[in-house]
């Protein structure tokens, strides 16, 4: 398991109170990705689109999300996601790409229909799991989602 997927699920544990009810890694995809209508593709794309809360999440690659996530992400139409209350996170080896997920992730999830209500979140992949900017997101995305830890 990757750090980025450990991470996504932990800042979803944080901010709901309870673990992922699906976990889409698109790596397991692979090559599915690269065409159009392959079943497994096609039940991934559902789960999104049922989703009540998405966290949308990559490591930083030249300042930007991977291809993999791209080749994900355009399987879907323009607004075809309906405003799902999507969370855009990305990791990185130093702040210098702190602004990535805001710059590149974020308008494409919206040019898909996600509702992005609150800032994208940036982490170090050294130390996502006890980042201070971490307590400082949640403090401001829990107010965009109804199930929130007490």
């Amino acid at each position: 398991m990757s750090r980025t997927r450990a991470a996504a699920e932990l800042v979803v544990d944080k901010l709901t109170g309870s673990a992922p009810a699906h976990v889409i890694d698109v790596v397991d995809l692979g090559p599915a990705l690269l065409g159009w209508g392959d079943p497994k593709v096609a039940e991934a794309k559902e789960l999104v689109k049922s989703a009540d809360l998405l966290v949308v999440a990559s490591p930083t690659f030249k300042a930007t999300y991977t291809g993999l996530l791209k080749l994900f992400l355009d399987q879907f139409g323009q607004g075809e996601l309906g405003g799902v209350t999507t969370f855009p996170m990305m990791l990185g080896g130093s702040y210098l790409h702190a602004l990535a997920p805001e710059l590149t992730l974020r308008p494409v999830l919206v040019e898909i229909g996600a509702s992005c209500p609150a800032p994208s979140l940036y982490l170090l992949d050294s130390d996502y799991d006890t980042s201070l900017d971490l307590e400082k997101w949640l403090e401001v995305a829990r107010r965009y989602t109804s199930a929130v830890p007490s």
